[in-house]
């Protein structure tokens, strides 16, 4: 009786430590500082960055770059695509920019200096949804890039930070956690 007390306060502790990590996180955009420029590749496009990242509603993205040269314009999908910097939905502008990620689904960014978003400087950013139910903490999937022509989100590898582990890791250890506590 006292290894399940004990293994039972393990399981809820562990459980503890994992739901801290799904805590809002801060993405600085690309990794780095001034990574919001024109790419020198296709491969570097930031677009390729925010797939190897899974993003949720309440993180933020953080852009820091030279305020002076350019922006950031958060815009429609139309906007996006054809490179609109007219009527964006916001314009951010100063080097240090952070946008609070409050929804689920896409959000699109361009440069709002001449010609960079036509020669790669953009961004698409896919926010998965929370959905709480039935006592258990999960996950619903993002929605298919083919909805809105964006990155797919799904990492690959952990090798990005702890804001991967958030999503079905998580799931599966309270599950187990409150089938081991019916149990005993």
């Amino acid at each position: 009786m006292a290894s399940a007390r004990a293994l039972t306060s393990s399981l809820i502790f562990i459980s503890f430590l994992l739901f801290s990590l799904s805590e809002a996180k801060d993405f600085l955009v690309g990794g780095k500082t001034n990574a919001w420029q024109i790419p020198s590749s296709p491969s570097d496009s930031l677009n390729q960055w925010a797939e190897a990242n899974r993003f949720q509603i309440g993180d933020s993205l953080v852009w820091k770059f030279d305020g002076e040269k350019d922006s950031v314009l958060q815009v429609t999908r139309e906007g996006y695509q054809s490179c609109n910097v007219s009527n964006p939905i916001a314009a951010h502008k100063g080097g240090n920019v952070v946008v609070k990620l409050d929804r689920s689904g896409p959000f699109y960014f361009i440069s709002g200096a001449g010609g960079h978003c036509e020669n790669g400087q953009k961004l698409i950013v896919v926010v998965i949804s929370e959905v709480r139910g039935g006592g258990f903490f999960s996950i619903s999937p993002a929605p298919s890039p083919m909805e809105f022509d964006g990155p797919a989100v799904a990492p690959t590898s952990s090798a990005h930070g702890l804001a991967v582990w958030r999503g079905g890791f998580v799931s599966s250890l309270v599950v187990l956690g409150s089938l081991v506590g019916m149990i005993l």
